[in-house]
């Protein structure tokens, strides 16, 4: 097994010792890194996606909730002033 991993090793080395193949190297790592970087990017514009629309989500509930807390707080308390508020018509 070691034998075959430095044969493995041996090739490797000597096409990077050859300056095409060292310059081709520099090229894909350079073009690793950039799909990469764009790729964590895209993942961060995702996330920021989720995020915004988990935030317009509770903004909407958040609304309807206020709504309804002031619908209640104007309801009529008792059958007493529920009439006096259909006889004014402010019903």
């Amino acid at each position: 097994m070691e034998a075959g991993a430095a044969v493995i090793a041996g090739l490797l080395t000597g096409i990077a010792a050859t300056p095409w193949a060292r310059a081709a190297l520099r090229y894909a790592a350079i073009s690793l890194t950039v799909v990469l970087f764009l790729l964590s990017i895209r993942r961060s514009g995702e996330r920021v996606g989720r995020l915004a629309e988990r935030l317009e989500t509770t903004e909407k509930s958040n609304e309807t909730q206020r709504r309804m807390l002031e619908a209640a707080a104007r309801r009529p308390h008792n059958r007493d002033e529920l009439g006096e508020r259909l006889r004014d018509g402010e019903f």
